[in-house]
Parts: structure tokens; sequence; C-alpha cells
């Protein structure tokens, strides 16, 4: 008989980038760059991707994705713990749908 492996022994778990690792990687890619500019550069970034969403604009970068806003309307939910109904209020959530060749890049 075979073994039976549980689903998620399949997943294979990647540590994200945090902000600091991202400047250290950029900072060592660029060396005539200053650390601080390359923090400022990449606070900018962040910052405006972030004020576009508030104002409900979308940001895109060719080839990367695109960042938007979605509405969710007011829903009752579920307590997972007690599994009592709850009213849920509406919100806007962040979206990224990847671009055509950041998908390309990932499935080469």
């Amino acid at each position: 008989m075979g073994i039976i492996l549980p689903v998620y022994s399949c997943i294979k778990w990647v540590k994200p980038v945090t902000r600091s690792e991202l400047i250290a990687k950029l900072a060592a890619k660029n060396p005539a760059l200053y650390h601080r500019d390359i923090e400022r550069l990449v606070a900018t970034i962040l910052d405006e991707i972030g004020s576009a969403l508030e104002r409900g604009d979308r940001v895109e970068l060719r080839g990367f994705g695109a960042f938007s806003v979605r509405h969710r309307e007011a829903r009752t939910g579920r307590n997972p713990r007690t599994g009592a109904s709850v009213e849920v209020a509406e919100k806007k959530v962040p979206f990224f749908k990847m671009g055509k060749g950041m998908r390309e890049r990932l499935n080469r």
C-alpha cells in the first residue's frame, strides 16, 4: 500500500521579502546609490501606491501587475467558533492582478 500524505505537505512555503530586505537587495545591486536614498525611494513608491488606492485610483506597473480597490457589500457572515450569525459591514479591499509579463516569468 502507498503512503497517503496530507494535502498541505505539498505546499511550498516561501518567506516573504520584508521592506528592509528589499532595500538591502536594491542597495547590493546599486552600490553607487546611498542606502538612505534607496530607503526614501522605496518608501515613496509604496506611499504613492497607498495614496492612489485611498483615492480609489488604479495603479498599473507594466509587466508586473495592477493594484486596485474592490468594494465588498455588507453581508451576513458566520462566527467560525460559535456558529452564530454576524453582520459584516461593507468595506473596500485592495486587489492585485498579476501582469502578463510576471505571469510568464513565474510559469517558465
